[in-house]
């Protein structure tokens, strides 16, 4: 079992990241899927890595930057248990109406 989850609308974004990244590439498409699954591993053992951004959202959630494909905001909640994955963002997107 994963110490972490995704949301419904987390689930979609990783199949709609996977998807149009794929349409160039499957392979990298697959080593971004797997670098977010990493992320979201090492974030559930440490949630307070994330940064708290009051300046997006007053929600108790925490961002991430996904490595090495730091175009990718994961956003979570760190006191559920497993760790609740929100949404997987592009960085270029504007998360504050996302989040609401």
């Amino acid at each position: 079992m994963n110490s972490y989850q995704f949301t419904p609308e987390a689930a979609g974004d990783l199949l709609e990241i996977w998807c149009y990244i794929a349409e160039d590439d499957s392979d990298v498409a697959d080593r971004v899927e797997h670098a977010i699954h990493t992320a979201a591993a090492l974030l559930a053992e440490n949630p307070p890595l994330g940064s708290i951004r009051r300046d997006l959202t007053p929600l108790p959630v925490r961002f991430w930057l996904v490595q090495p494909y730091r175009k990718y905001w994961m956003i979570y909640n760190p006191e559920f248990k497993p760790l609740q994955i929100i949404r997987i963002l592009h960085a270029a997107r504007d998360v504050v109406p996302l989040l609401k």
